[in-house]
């Protein structure tokens, strides 16, 4: 039976702040849609998304600095807002192929 190596613990670390923010970014998001009616589904997944990318990012950045590793905090926090802009991105589209949808 063939070992898979174990994941190191930085990487199970920013996937376990990314769930964290997925959730939490998604709480907040669904509480706030009770005081804004008209959210879709969708919209409030892209930002539960956006929350837990934009936490894991800065995990990643600040853990990197604290390592005095400048270069990967740069790529952690540019990798970051990537994300922020592909997920925006995605939900523009299915937005614009789905007009009557509320975004």
């Amino acid at each position: 039976m063939k070992r898979h190596p174990v994941v190191p613990a930085r990487n199970a670390e920013i996937a376990n702040q990314f769930i964290r923010g997925v959730v939490a970014t998604g709480l907040l998001v669904g509480v706030q849609q009770k005081c804004q009616q008209g959210l879709s589904g969708k919209t409030v997944l892209a930002r539960a998304l956006q929350g837990g990318t934009a936490l894991a990012a800065g995990v990643a950045a600040a853990n990197a600095l604290q390592q005095r590793q400048t270069g990967r905090a740069l790529v952690a926090a540019a990798l970051g807002a990537a994300g922020l802009a592909a997920i925006e991105y995605a939900l523009r589209q299915e937005t614009s192929r789905n007009p009557g949808d509320p975004a």
